[in-house]
């Protein structure tokens, strides 16, 4: 088989036909819908494709909804069925919904349709698509002694593109994808990741003949020549959580603001590979927007490169003095020591302070000290900005006091000023895993109500 045929081998003939259905009924509930389609389209030959609206089956199989003819009584019907249908709401745009339905389709107000039904009704779409096709074609083998493949369509956007098409949402007899992986093309380029959704391609070429106010419901695709692999629409469903664009701009903005808070947590283990300076360098910027006193920005955050050694063996010099003058016995002043090498350990190490600019000053100690702890609090703000950015930015983090209780050593060790007031070392890195939000705690005895 050359290349070239090859890529073209989901189709066993150069031409095909697209060919309509006349004299169909006006379907109702409890009709015989192979009888109907056998009546109507008796040349039917082994290897035909029958492409047939879904609506069809929602009406045979008695999908169809008593409605009001009032405008506002039928669209507030319509919004409750839609929300009966939907398992997961993905997108909203004005009065649009765009859903995922207990079918697993992913399509505006869940296939709930007031179209092609009478004014006093609404149309579902069929619980089992798949099997309706099944039936359809197992009846069409009984009834007129053919092997068709069977198409159930409906009407769909696209993400990215104007207008509607027809696509496959129920499917029998056919090879519903065709996967190129492995095959070259013409030109001998290796077909990599290609998969070409046949039945949905099937469905579209088919509504180009059956359209929307012509009456015709049922097209037969003829020289396709597609095998039955046993696949089908049912695969072409990808699963919401592997679509690169499961939600909305809207959603997925509420989402992240919903969850960006949640996504921090104190990791103590990290990837080998590097931080991005970059995004260091914007989480620093995100933090340094944390409400401060007096209109001043009295946060600094130092990310320690030469100088990382020096103080962190000048801190363990100080914490070991601590220890030991606290009577504590060697083997528990080790363990504590050794929590410290997280901060040895992580790709990336920020010392966050708060300083004096902007400092006010009182004649009494009193005001003073409130204005050290105001200055105090905005500085934890600018850390947890900072930790939130962080994780923002995919990047794990661990906040560690330890700066707090050594500040002259600090200060010491990177020659500061002495109203730089240490506020603890962040441990930085890519994570191991990728960060997923914590659930909310409930507020409990964290919230009064006086």
């Amino acid at each position: 088989m050359s290349s070239t045929d090859e890529f073209r081998d989901h189709r066993a003939q150069d031409r095909l036909e697209i060919l309509p259905v006349h004299g169909l009924p006006e379907f109702r509930p409890g009709d015989d819908v192979t009888a109907a389609v056998a009546a109507a389209a008796p040349w039917l030959a082994d290897g035909d494709v029958v492409v047939v609206t879904s609506k069809i089956f929602s009406k045979a199989e008695g999908r169809l909804v008593p409605a009001p003819t009032d405008p506002d009584e039928r669209d507030a019907l319509r919004r409750r069925l839609i929300d009966g249908e939907t398992e997961r709401v993905l997108a909203r745009k004005g009065r649009t919904l765009i859903v995922a339905s207990k079918l697993g389709i992913v399509q505006a107000a869940a296939g709930v349709d007031g179209s092609n039904v009478r004014t006093d009704e609404l149309a579902l779409l069929p619980v089992d698509p798949d099997a309706s096709a099944a039936r359809l074609r197992s009846g069409l083998r009984e009834v007129l002694g053919v092997d068709v493949a069977v198409v159930v369509t409906d009407t769909m956007g696209r993400s990215w593109r104007v207008g509607q098409t027809d696509v496959a949402i129920g499917s029998a007899g056919l090879t519903v994808i065709h996967r190129y992986a492995g095959a070259y093309d013409a030109e001998g380029n290796e077909l990599l990741v290609t998969e070409v959704a046949v039945a949905d391609e099937v469905a579209g070429a088919a509504d180009l003949v059956k359209g929307k106010l012509g009456g015709l419901p049922v097209a037969v695709v003829r020289g396709l020549g597609s095998p039955d692999d046993g696949s089908t629409a049912r695969e072409l469903v990808r699963p919401v959580e592997e679509d690169l664009f499961r939600l909305g701009a809207d959603e997925a903005i509420a989402q992240g603001r919903g969850e960006a808070v949640l996504l921090r947590r104190s990791t103590r283990e990290f990837a080998a590979e590097p931080v991005d300076p970059e995004a260091l360098r914007r989480a620093v910027g995100v933090a340094l927007t944390a409400p401060a006193p007096h209109h001043s920005t009295p946060f600094r955050f130092v990310r320690l490169r030469e100088r990382r050694t020096a103080v962190l063996d000048a801190l363990r010099d100080r914490w070991r003095s601590d220890l030991d003058a606290d009577g504590r016995p060697e083997d528990e002043v080790e363990r504590r020591l050794a929590r410290g090498d997280l901060l040895r350990r992580a790709p990336e190490l920020v010392l966050a302070f708060v300083t004096g600019d902007g400092l006010h000053t009182y004649p009494d100690e009193g005001r003073n000290a409130a204005e050290r702890d105001m200055f105090t609090v905005a500085g934890g703000a600018a850390v947890q900005s900072l930790l939130v950015a962080l994780a923002a930015e995919g990047l794990a983090s661990c906040w560690v006091g330890s700066t707090i209780f050594a500040p002259d050593t600090v200060r010491e060790v990177l020659d500061l000023p002495a109203d730089w007031q240490p506020l603890g070392a962040v441990a930085v890195g890519v994570p191991v895993e990728a960060l997923t939000p914590r659930a909310a705690k409930d507020p409990g005895e964290g919230l009064l109500e006086w």
